[in-house]
C-alpha cells in the first residue's frame, strides 16, 4: 500500500470464494448487480425481492470472484449459492480474511462508500485500528448507510433503504427478484425510506410520531443522530416525537 491517513478502522467481514469456469455467469445470475463491473456491491435476493444478504464482489482473477458479507452471513450466502449452481462449474467455500477500512483517497484497496467519506477496504494488512467501532458507527449513520440487522432484513424492500441506487443494475440479465425490482422502479412507489435524524435522544425501536400518529421507527442511533424509516409523505422540514418521553427530532439532510 502507499501512505495511509490516520484513520483506520476494524470492519468485521464474512468471506465466500466462488471461482472456476462459469463462475462470472453464474453470478450474474445470482446478485442482483452486474458483477463484470467488480468490485460492485450487490445483494442476495428472494423471488419476492426480499433481502437475503448483501454482498461486496470483488474480482480476483478472470474466474476467481471474492464476496464480502457482513457477520454471520458467510453461511447463508454459501448455502443460498449452492442451492442454485446445478450444472454450474464452480467452487463456492468460505475464506478467512481480516479487513479493515483505510480512510482516504489513495486508489488501494476496495472502495467503500459507507462513511461519507472516501475510504477503501483492504484486506489482510498489519494496520492498528485508530477509530473505535462507536466512532466508525457514527460515521456510517451519519452518511444514512443502512446495515445488516439494524436497517436491513429480510422484511425491507430494497428501495425502502436506498439500496435500488447502489446495489442494482437495471440493466442486466435476469436474477432472483429483478420483477418486483423493476416493476417498483418503474411503476409503483415505496411507502416509508430510511432517513438521518438528528435527535435529542434516541434508542433502536423508539417510535417517531408526527401530528400524534405513529411515522415511522429508529433503527439506529448515537449521541445526537440517527438512522429510521420514515412515511414519505412527512415533510422535511418537520419536527418528530421519539418514544414517549417528550423527546424530538428532525430529518437531517435531503
Amino acid at each position: 500500500m502507499g501512505t495511509v491517513t490516520s484513520k483506520v478502522a476494524a470492519r468485521p467481514r464474512e468471506f465466500v470464494r466462488v471461482a472456476g469456469p462459469d463462475a462470472e455467469d453464474f453470478l450474474q445470475r445470482m446478485v442482483s448487480n452486474d458483477v463484470t463491473g467488480a468490485p460492485c456491491e450487490a445483494l442476495l435476493l428472494t423471488p419476492k425481492a426480499r433481502v437475503i444478504a448483501p454482498v461486496v464482489v470483488v474480482r480476483r482473477s478472470p474466474d476467481d470472484f471474492l464476496l464480502l458479507t457482513e457477520p454471520g452471513l458467510g453461511e447463508v450466502v454459501r448455502a443460498t449459492l449452492m442451492r442454485a449452481r446445478f450444472a454450474a462449474k464452480v467452487e463456492i467455500e468460505p475464506e478467512e480474511h481480516r479487513s479493515v477500512v483505510v480512510f482516504g483517497s489513495n486508489g488501494d484497496g476496495i472502495p467503500n462508500a459507507d462513511y461519507g467519506e472516501a475510504a477503501s477496504e483492504v484486506l489482510d494488512v498489519e494496520l492498528e485500528p485508530t477509530l473505535s467501532s462507536e466512532e466508525l458507527e457514527r460515521l456510517r449513520i451519519e452518511a444514512g448507510t443502512p446495515t445488516w440487522g439494524k436497517e436491513i432484513d429480510d422484511s425491507i424492500l430494497p428501495a425502502e433503504a436506498g439500496l435500488d441506487e447502489s446495489h442494482v443494475s437495471f440493466t442486466k440479465g435476469c436474477y432472483p427478484g429483478q420483477e418486483p425490482i423493476a416493476r417498483l422502479r418503474h411503476r409503483g412507489k415505496v411507502n416509508r425510506r430510511l432517513r438521518v435524524l438528528e435527535v435529542d435522544s434516541a434508542q433502536p425501536g423508539d417510535e417517531l410520531q408526527y401530528e400524534g400518529k405513529v411515522v415511522g421507527r429508529v433503527t439506529s442511533a448515537v449521541d445526537g443522530r440517527a438512522l429510521g424509516f420514515v412515511r414519505v409523505e412527512v415533510p422535511d422540514n418537520a419536527r418528530l416525537e421519539v418514544g414517549s418521553d417528550e423527546k424530538t427530532a428532525r430529518l437531517f439532510g435531503p
